[in-house]
């Protein structure tokens, strides 16, 4: 994720929306058709589509595809509270965390449907997601270690792990800034940044 992804899209799309019933040749991108309206019913019905699916880039679907499992792995984490701990604190950030991510991961799967992209793999090994590729990712056996805890123990194990994951939703979302076109995308990747970085503060804070 901290390689610079395939180079922005955008340009070709933006151009043949705007020329839209000039040209028919060069109005398409990665399989989304925006030929020339023929009235002005279809040319709201292709604005309504454009805002939908165009411009968006390889950026924007890898960050879809990835931050799902990403966002996926919070709520497991999230849920785990439960039974778990009386500390009001963790109890309210885990569902705060819940009520955030669950609305952004169907957002994500729904993008993904709109632009004919592959849903995200959740059988995929998530041992290639851990500590050391930067995504701030559990490993099954750090998610058993949490299962395990109670009391103080998880408390301090969950809010540390969190700030990890947090971490990384933050890196993955600071890519998708620089290097995606779809606004909604990008809209979504700010408001994890500042978000999470603020969740991130809390946690330490309660770690002391």
């Amino acid at each position: 994720m901290r390689t610079t992804l395939v180079s922005s899209l955008a340009a070709a799309t933006v151009s043949a929306f705007l020329l839209a019933g000039c040209s028919s040749d060069d109005s398409s991108m990665d399989g989304h058709s925006m030929g020339s309206p023929n009235s002005s019913s279809e040319s709201s019905a292709s604005s309504d589509q454009a805002d939908a699916s165009a411009e968006f880039n390889d950026a924007d679907v890898m960050f879809a595809q990835m931050m799902y499992p990403h966002h996926a792995q919070a709520v497991e984490m999230a849920a785990m509270v439960e039974g778990r701990t009386e500390n009001p604190d963790v109890v309210a950030l885990a569902s705060a965390i819940e009520a955030a991510q669950q609305p952004e991961m169907d957002r994500m799967t729904a993008w993904l449907t709109e632009w004919g992209q592959p849903m995200p793999d959740m059988n995929m090994d998530m041992g290639g997601m851990d500590h050391s590729s930067g995504m701030g990712m559990m490993t099954q056996q750090d998610m058993d270690a949490l299962s395990a805890a109670t009391g103080g123990e998880f408390d301090s194990q969950w809010l540390t792990m969190m700030i990890e994951h947090h971490e990384g939703a933050i890196e993955m979302a600071n890519v998708e800034i620089e290097d995606g076109t779809f606004p909604q995308a990008q809209e979504m990747a700010r408001t994890i940044v500042a978000s999470q970085q603020q969740e991130i503060d809390t946690m330490r804070t309660l770690l002391g």
